[in-house]
């Protein structure tokens, strides 16, 4: 049994954060490998660990670090499949390592996931790899339920140990999660060819810039995609309807500054990878990077730098290469331009 996600961590320390990716991996039965190997005191063992691993066949690398967190960049730098990266608080909340995780040079993108989401970086990795493997993908669907039986549950113990005295509650009916939302199908996984891989949602016609470099670059690596500004706060029903129209795409872009709620739009409604773009609008994007990035369990959304759309085209060619060699090879010349990659 070949390891299809190999998970690096910076620090003994951090596997109290790795056993949260361990768990979801062990649920969602995908096999994967665990090593411990700093970036800064074992430079050549991280090295050889990603050029043998991407070598072997591992399609997901998951970099979890705390502190001047350069593991998942390091990765990146020595591989041409996803990255995923988890910063570790271990000083002033895990802010230094979230930076340094998501702020990343193009063309080596790290899909940043929460500080202290070891299970939503596994999840997302788990959604890439879903997007050619069809039994991951129910697996997934089957997780994502979960979540939100649970979510049911709790909401019923706590309704039920209110007393007060205006308290009225109302019956309201709740639409069926399996048919509504969180369903992987037989023919989801066979796609119009005519249907684009790639969703691009900006948020507001501010964040165009940043798309147009997105698509500029998608379409540099001749990844068909669609476009459509279109904020779910503005015009929610329009979203909602967009996000039909584009269920069968491998994966979102979505673009946005302020408090971002194009991406938590997006991973409400779908299960496919969201890689999220924060805008800088206000506060030199820190707010659009804060809200994307620190998503709760279950909803994970692979955050790259403030403004860096061409990173988020380069990772997701890196996620659809993994099933399209003629793509993985022009993601392997794009990068070989500053790595070289045996």
């Amino acid at each position: 049994m070949k390891p299809k996600v190999m998970i690096l961590l910076g620090s003994a320390s951090d596997f109290k954060i790795a056993e949260k990716a361990l768990d979801i991996l062990e649920q969602l039965e995908i096999p994967y490998d665990l090593r411990v190997a700093s970036a800064h005191r074992t430079h050549e063992k991280v090295k050889q660990i990603v050029l043998e691993s991407t070598r072997r066949g591992v399609e997901v690398f998951i970099g979890i670090a705390g502190l001047s967190a350069h593991l998942p960049g390091m990765i990146a730098a020595n591989t041409h499949r996803p990255v995923v990266g988890v910063p570790v608080d271990v000083k002033i909340g895990g802010l230094d390592a979230l930076f340094a995780s998501s702020q990343m040079p193009f063309p080596a993108p790290v899909a940043t996931v929460g500080i202290d989401r070891g299970d939503n970086g596994a999840l997302l990795a788990a959604q890439i790899i879903g997007m050619h493997d069809l039994e991951v993908r129910k697996r997934v669907s089957a997780l994502r339920q979960g979540f939100y039986e649970k979510v049911k549950r709790d909401e019923y113990q706590l309704l039920s140990n209110i007393e007060g005295n205006y308290y009225s509650p109302e019956k309201i009916e709740m639409p069926s999660i399996e048919k509504d939302i969180f369903v992987a199908s037989e023919s989801e996984s066979d796609s119009s060819s005519e249907s684009p891989m790639v969703a691009v949602i900006p948020g507001s016609y501010s964040d165009m810039k940043i798309a147009k470099k997105t698509t500029m670059f998608l379409e540099r690596m001749r990844i068909s995609y669609d476009m459509n500004v279109i904020s779910p706060i503005r015009y929610p029903e329009r979203f909602e309807e967009y996000m039909n129209r584009m269920s069968d795409v491998k994966l979102f872009i979505a673009i946005s500054g302020l408090s971002a709620h194009v991406t938590g739009a997006v991973v409400a409604l779908s299960e496919k990878p969201v890689i999220g773009v924060p805008c800088p609008m206000r506060m030199g994007g820190l707010d659009a990077l804060l809200s994307m990035v620190n998503m709760p369990p279950g909803v994970p959304v692979g955050t790259v730098g403030v403004a860096n759309g061409g990173n988020a085209a380069v990772l997701a060619a890196e996620m659809l290469g993994i099933s399209n060699k003629k793509l993985e090879n022009r993601v392997k010349r794009l990068k070989s331009k500053s790595a070289d990659f045996g």
